[in-house]
This record gives C-alpha cells, structure tokens and sequence, in this order.
C-alpha cells in the first residue's frame, strides 16, 4: 500500500505528535509498506533516525506571507521553493520565540479554508505533487487542522483520507473570538468528508466525536507504540543514598511543573523523616517560556531547596534514556488534559513508575499498565501526598516500575502500532460493496 502521510514540524522543538508520527511511518516501513512522511509548516525533528520527506509543503514563511499580502499568494512556485528550504526553515524556528494561538485566529481559519483560503496556492502545490509523483492509495492527515486540504484531496485524488486526532483543542481553545467559533464550525464542517480517525486512547476518541461532531465509531483507538530499542528495565541500586523525583517534559505552564516545584517543597519541609529527595528536571524551552521558566526557579528558591533542584535542558534520545534510568519517580502534573503522553510511555518503557493527575489519557494507561498512581488534579498537596509513600517505600515504587515495563514491552510496541494502523487502512480502502459483507 502506498502512503501518503502529511504531518506538521513543530519549528525545531522536540513534539509528542512529531516523535509519534516519525516512528509509526518507521514502523510502517519495516513492516514493508510504502510510505511517504510529508512535513508541513517546518521540518520534523525528531530523537530518532528521521524518516520524513526533505521537502517542506505549506512552508511557514510562505504560509504566513500570503496570509499577510496578496502579492504572494500569486508569486511563482519556483520562487516559493527557495523559502521552503529546509534549511532557511530550520534556521528560522530556531530563532523565533513562537506565536500565541492567540495571534493566529485569522491564519487559522484561512487554512482551514482550503481551496477557499489565502494559501490555496499552497494546497494546490501538495495536490499536484501527490498526483504527479506519488499517487497514494490512501492519505493520512497526522491532527484535524490539516482538514481544509480534505475536500480538494478526495475531489482530485478519489482516495479514503484518515486523520490522527492529537491534542488540537489546546491550540483551538486558546483562540480569540470570533475566531474561535468560526475555526470549530469550519473543522465540524470538514472533518465531517473524513473517513474514518485515529486516537490513542479512549478518553481523546469520545472527547473529540463529540468536539468534532463526529459519531464515535469512525474513531479507531491505536496507542502509540514506541520503538524500544535501548529501553531497559532501570534498576534502583541498593546503596541509593537519594531518592530522585523527574520531571520529563515541555517546559511551560500548561506542564505544571510549578505543581511539581510546590508539592517537593512540602516534602522537603518534611525531610527530617525522609531519606534525601532530589528534584530532575528535563525538556525543552522555548524563548517565549523562559520567564515562566525563571519563575519556577525564584519558587525553588523560596522554598530552599535549590541545592536539590536540577534542569538539564534538552534531551536527545540517548540523553533522555540515560536521564529516565536517573529517575526514582516521574511526575508530569499537566494542566491541561493529556491527549497522548508519550513521556509517560517512555517512563515507563525504562522501569520508572509514573504519578500523575487523574484527568485526560492518564487514568487509563495507569489502569492498563499499573506502573504508577494517580493524584487530584492542579493541588500540589495531593501530588506530595500521592509521592510520599513511594519515597517511604521505594521498593513499593521499583514494583510498579516493573509492572509498568512489562505493560509496555508487551503492549505499547511500534510494531504493534503499525499493524493495528495498516489493518485501518485496509478497512478503509476496502470497496464498499466488500467493506460491508
């Protein structure tokens, strides 16, 4: 089956929705498919060996000029090309201190648009590509706000189109009026011509048949599945003299890493009764967040325990390994409701049980996998209190890191993800006549 897979770069940082569609096309292509991962906006980058197409569709530049004056919206492809390098793009995202959703309502909805939007010579770029060069028997948009291209897709290339749905209501719901009510008709309105969509958990497939008006049963759940390779069960030594609590993720208030930083100071005010407590830090920060960032370190600070706090920075992914096997217990005590947790994943891939708040995807990959405990959500009291025990009993804490590996070692595999992932796609490419028997 030959595949066209349009995903979005995420200028130059290191994103969940990224990393999950660069190994679900690896995966796809050792499990012998054809399939092409196309970025859109910016490059992908990845911690991986990347498997995506070197040539940016929609670039970013290009996107945001002909948002902003007509003159470009008519300019040559061949002059396009040049600010769709690669590399000018690159370069680019590593400078900008990033746009609030709140600035992009009018770009937004133009590109949910389409064939009807500022970029329209943009889409016709990709459509004409895809007919010329790649002819796919299938297309698969990597979240919904890629659906304004559905309808000039399914009219010129008479393919099935599937959608992976993946956290595209934190940026929607950032939206200004009217662009907010206007986005959400346009996306029903769009996503109303997909044929079938793809979540990774339960709680994000009924949330989003009911954000996208669309019925349940068009969404397939498939987990993520990572690639495993040099995820090892991590192995606490007897003669531990601390115990570590890691925080693994994006660096920025949505994360909750402040809940983090105010529940380890009630446990540092209580450590004549525990043994040493460390607080790890890793993940990346954009320019935009090193204020909020800045704050979390005065409340370090204030709170006194700046001797045991640590921020490593950005990881690769041997980096990133090595800091999981550091790990005692993780927390990502994220504000918002978690769509995907793939850092959660990883954790527990190494052995590292998990606490995090009872909201989102969490609930149920605690469920399915055991690796960890649950907390009341955005109270730095329950997240202490749900920690302490696992502190007091760390050899309590090494058990659901063992159970959590084991969950995902057998469940949460890449490979697995790419055959549940091609099953759909013949599901969906079946004639109807047969797809009906």
């Amino acid at each position: 089956m030959r595949i066209a897979y349009i995903t979005a770069g995420a200028a130059g940082m290191y994103c969940g929705s990224c990393l999950h569609d660069n190994t679900l096309a690896a995966a796809l292509l050792a499990a012998g498919q054809e399939v092409l991962l196309v970025p859109t906006y910016t490059p992908l980058r990845t911690d991986e060996a990347n498997v995506s197409q070197s040539r940016v569709f929609f670039g970013g530049v290009n996107v945001f000029l002909q948002q902003k004056s007509a003159l470009f919206r008519h300019t040559p492809w061949f002059l396009d090309k040049l600010l769709d390098s690669p590399g000018l793009l690159s370069w680019l995202s590593r400078r900008a201190s990033g746009m609030e959703a709140k600035q992009l309502g009018a770009l937004t909805i133009s590109t949910l648009q389409g064939e009807q939007g500022k970029q329209r010579k943009e889409l016709a770029k990709l459509i004409h590509w895809l007919e010329s060069d790649v002819r796919p028997d299938i297309v698969h948009l990597s979240n919904s706000m890629l659906c304004g291209a559905v309808r000039e897709l399914k009219r010129r290339l008479r393919i099935p189109i599937v959608c992976s749905l993946m956290g595209e209501d934190i940026f929607l719901e950032a939206l200004t009026e009217p662009f907010y009510s206007q986005s959400r008709e346009l996306l029903r309105e769009r996503c109303a011509e997909i044929d079938a969509f793809v979540a990774m958990n339960d709680y994000f497939a009924d949330f989003m048949a009911d954000y996208l008006a669309v019925p349940r049963s068009r969404i397939e759940v498939i987990p993520h599945g990572l690639n495993l390779a040099g995820h090892a069960l991590r192995r606490r030594p007897d003669t531990a003299r601390e115990f570590v609590v890691g925080y693994f993720g994006r660096v920025a208030v949505e994360k909750g890493l402040h809940y983090l930083v105010d529940a380890f100071g009630l446990l540092h005010a209580e450590r004549a009764n525990l043994p040493p407590l460390k607080l790890r830090v890793a993940g990346y920060m954009s320019s935009g967040d090193r204020a909020y960032f800045e704050a979390v370190e005065r409340r370090v600070r204030e709170l006194g325990y700046q001797d045991r706090f640590e921020y490593v920075g950005e990881l690769d992914r041997n980096q990133k390994i090595e800091f999981l096997h550091s790990l005692d217990v993780m927390c990502q005590p994220t504000v918002y409701h978690e769509s995907k947790g793939i850092s959660v994943l990883e954790a527990l891939a190494n052995g590292v049980p998990v606490v995090l708040p009872e909201h989102g995807a969490f609930p149920q990959m605690i469920a399915d996998t055991g690796g960890g405990v649950l907390h009341a959500p955005e109270d730095p009291q329950a997240l202490a209190a749900a920690l302490k025990p696992l502190i007091l009993n760390p050899s309590h804490a090494a058990a659901l890191g063992r159970r959590g590996h084991q969950a995902i070692h057998e469940r949460y595999r890449a490979d697995e993800m790419a055959r549940q992932t091609v099953e759909l796609y013949q599901r969906v490419t079946r004639p109807k006549d047969l797809a009906a028997v």
